[in-house]
């Protein structure tokens, strides 16, 4: 099969434990954020960054984050990388998306930084597809970091994306992202009026 470039996996299988055990009533990718559904407007950044993505979905017989990037990754085996995304993000940009895809090589790891803290999504070139596959439960890509960074393959990109750390566990988190949502989208309004103004 022809291979193509990075696909950005989106990881929606997840139960929400967590956020149901905050007090919530649904699943946290359901929940309204200011008009949209959470998992939506991840999916719209990912949509608007043109890049292919694959949404991994809930399957009774899987259980974990190792499960869901091992399903998405064999799904899209022909792919040259892959951009692992948890769909509880919604604030992710794509320009993040994109800068990641760009500054990913087939041996390399990128692991987004933001404040000091690492965020997604982390990307992984063609050669780890052998360690992407093996995952199982919830042991997540940790071990296959921690292994790009022993073998010096590990890269971090600073950006300027709240939306890559701020995931969406609880009541609480859903709060502070509708919080910066409305302060993110003032902003660029305030930078309309301004280059309207022509100043």
């Amino acid at each position: 099969m022809k291979s193509y470039g990075p696909v950005v996996i989106v990881l929606a299988a997840g139960k929400s434990e967590r956020f149901y055990a905050s007090g919530a009533t649904q699943h946290k990718l359901e929940a309204e954020l200011c008009g949209k559904r959470v998992l939506d407007r991840t999916l719209e950044a990912v949509q608007q960054s043109s890049l292919p993505w694959y949404q991994v979905q809930p399957d009774a017989s899987a259980s974990g984050m190792g499960d869901s990037i091992r399903r998405g990754v064999l799904a899209t085996q022909q792919a040259q990388g892959w951009l692992i995304l948890p769909a509880d993000l919604p604030l992710v940009e794509k320009e993040t998306l994109l800068r990641v895809a760009k500054a990913l090589r087939d041996g390399t790891v990128i692991v987004p930084r933001y404040c000091m803290q690492n965020g997604h999504p982390v990307a992984f070139g063609r050669h780890y597809l052998p360690h992407l596959t093996a995952l199982s439960g919830e042991t997540g890509g940790r071990d296959v970091v921690e292994h790009a960074r022993q073998c010096g393959q590990l890269l971090n990109i600073e950006v300027d994306d709240i939306g890559i750390v701020l995931d969406i566990d609880t009541l609480a988190d859903l709060q502070t992202a509708k919080e910066v949502y409305l302060e993110r989208e003032g902003r660029k309004d305030r930078n309309a009026v301004i280059k309207a103004g022509g100043t």
